[in-house]
């Protein structure tokens, strides 16, 4: 069912343009408030950006800050590089009070005046220390229709999972036993995965696109070719019950030419396989419950949820159990890492070509990592669990305690994802809404309502800047996250709507 609004009144209009005056009018900056100084920080490497800088503060909006420190990078690109003057990239900007108790962070949304000096949190007789942090140099643009509606599910579609190397190709798991990979461009299935005898419930590209694996309701694993729909190795058996999540080795960890995959089970466990030959590496019991989710990080741990209210940590080479956290009070359904996209991508960079040989790949795969990683100059890859206790968790892997406690879902929380660039996250739930938080320190920014049933999933825009959620309602829903207004609302599915993904390139 489409939530379209009735058009409004005529004193709905009325009502509508005050309000946006009397916001323009706010927003206008005073004259004659003098300067203020201004240090900008990047947040990545925790370095400074040149000298503090003197601004009128009538010219400090957010996008008067975006050019200043383009202009900044700039010169330093200008006197440690010949080749070409850097591209203009665009910035969010967050400020630390000094004077604060906590360490509560502020985004600077409109301008410094009105985020900073007006609301007392520092004077413009200080050094403002701004950090920076860059969003993507592309735009992606929101879906306005539906393209195509694919027959050839005899059941309901349950997961979907596009490749990190092309958006022409999606894989679909259903209900009817089958997996199926399907042309995009075309709007025609492609290949019909068959050989599982129960509900596929998971599927997964690997890093580079080749593989893709497939996890079914009977327990087992299948590993297929993505370029041919070919069985490569399976069914991999070890499994009691079934599988609740996939999860690939890092590109520029894996072994020359033998990929591995990680899956978690109803049975309480975790196995980590050999893809190419479908041997069982090892297998990783400490959950006392269904172990709900698997996530492979980038420094060689294996991160692990389950129904025992626990996530923990393994290493991926020996199998031991390196941590336990046990900080929910309920089951534990689903996690998400910091560095997820730039995993998901590998080598696949939007703004430069793909390297021509595998050593390249692994470096160019690698510094994307880090990159990703990197905050303050140190290599740290938060994660997010989200729980049935209605709340989330922000971790460290360095630290037993959570770095913040994520309050606000009135129902259960099905699903969490970081952005692309780890800067926010999106939570969504049996509350019918999602909720956006900080992924630095968990600090709630917005909801976004308009669902009308339980949420079930959500993915991000290779940009971060839009949000896509898959509903109970029947509907697909597109978000402006900046603005946490509804951008699109497809409707056209003839009942709930299970997975969504949104491609990566």
């Amino acid at each position: 069912m489409a939530t379209v609004p009735p058009p409004p009144s005529k004193r709905q209009k009325v009502a509508a343009e005050a309000l946006k005056a009397e916001e323009t009018e706010s927003q206008k900056i005073p004259d004659g408030l003098g300067h203020v100084r201004v240090q900008f920080v990047e947040a990545g490497s925790g370095q400074s950006t040149g000298i503090p800088v003197n601004l009128p503060v009538a010219q400090t909006s957010a996008h008067d800050l975006e050019a200043v420190v383009n202009d900044l990078v700039r010169q330093d690109v200008h006197d440690d590089d010949e080749e070409g003057p850097a591209p203009y990239v665009p910035y969010t900007f967050t400020y630390t009070p000094q004077r604060s108790i906590s360490d509560t962070t502020v985004d600077i949304t409109s301008s410094i005046y009105h985020t900073v000096l007006k609301t007392g949190l520092a004077s413009n007789e200080e050094i403002l220390t701004l950090q920076y942090v860059p969003q993507a140099v592309f735009r992606v643009r929101a879906p306005t229709r539906l393209s195509s509606s694919i027959a050839g599910h005899g059941q309901p579609v349950l997961c979907v999972s596009f490749p990190s190397s092309t958006s022409s190709r999606m894989a679909s798991g259903s209900g009817d036993g089958t997996a199926r990979i399907w042309d995009c461009d075309t709007g025609t299935p492609f290949k019909t995965l068959k050989g599982h005898t129960s509900w596929v419930l998971c599927v997964g590209f690997s890093p580079d696109g080749r593989l893709l694996a497939t996890g079914g309701m009977e327990g087992t694993i299948r590993i297929w070719s993505a370029e041919t729909g070919d069985l490569v190795a399976g069914p991999l058996k070890g499994h009691a019950k079934w599988i609740t999540s996939l999860a690939w080795e890092p590109y520029y960890l894996q072994a020359s030419g033998r990929p591995r995959v990680a899956s978690s089970s109803k049975d309480g466990t975790v196995r980590v396989w050999s893809a190419m030959d479908g041997r069982c590496d090892m297998t990783l019991a400490a959950h006392k419950g269904t172990a709900s989710c698997v996530r492979w990080g980038g420094t060689g741990t294996i991160y692990s949820s389950g129904h025992d209210k626990a996530v923990r940590l393994w290493d991926a080479n020996s199998g031991a159990c390196l941590k336990t956290l046990g900080s929910h009070a309920h089951w534990v359904n689903h996690l998400s890492l910091s560095t997820e996209h730039a995993l998901r991508t590998s080598f696949y960079d939007p703004m430069q070509p793909v390297p021509a040989t595998d050593e390249l790949r692994r470096a160019l795969a690698k510094r994307r990592f880090e990159t990703a990683a990197r905050t303050r100059g140190e290599i740290t890859e938060r994660f997010v669990s989200a729980s049935d206790d209605c709340t989330l968790y922000l971790w460290t892997p360095s630290s037993n305690k959570p770095i913040a406690h994520l309050l606000g879902h009135q129902k259960q929380v099905n699903h969490v994802s970081f952005s692309p660039s780890g800067h926010l996250i999106a939570s969504c739930g049996f509350d019918n809404c999602i909720k956006i938080w900080r992924g630095s320190d968990g600090q709630y920014i917005r909801t976004l309502r308009g669902h009308v049933g339980a949420v079930y999933m959500c993915a991000w825009s290779a940009d971060g800047r839009l949000l896509v959620s898959a509903s109970r309602d029947s509907t697909v829903k597109v978000w402006d996250v900046k603005e946490g207004k509804l951008k699109e609302d497809m409707s056209g599915s003839r009942d709930e709507v299970y997975a969504v993904d949104w491609s990566a390139k």
